[in-house]
């Protein structure tokens, strides 16, 4: 046991950073796409065939290991940042220096 007056050992944790992209599903229209794909026609860019919009969100975390990164980034991408209904996600991380 340890005593009260002597702080608990700090396990290590490292820094990494999460790219994660957020699409809408594919057999979902994307009306924001179209209107995009619709402006580049305008503008003469007509062999533009298929515009998709959806985010880009990075994340810098600390986490003890990447595995315990890779479980926060999968729960912040089904609880918040993609609606599963409508899109989904999917990410890279890496550690940063």
């Amino acid at each position: 046991m340890v005593p009260p007056n002597i702080p608990a050992p700090k396990t290590k944790r490292m820094r990494f950073l999460a790219r994660v992209r957020v699409m809408p599903h594919k057999a979902l229209l994307d009306p924001q796409g179209k209107a995009v794909q619709h402006g580049l026609g305008n503008l003469g860019l007509k062999e533009v065939q298929d515009v998709r919009v959806g985010k880009h969100i990075t994340l810098e975390l600390d986490a003890p290991n990447a595995e315990a990164a890779k479980a926060t980034v999968e729960k912040a991408c089904s609880t918040l940042l993609a609606n599963p209904v409508m899109e989904y996600a999917e990410f890279d991380i890496s550690p940063l220096s």
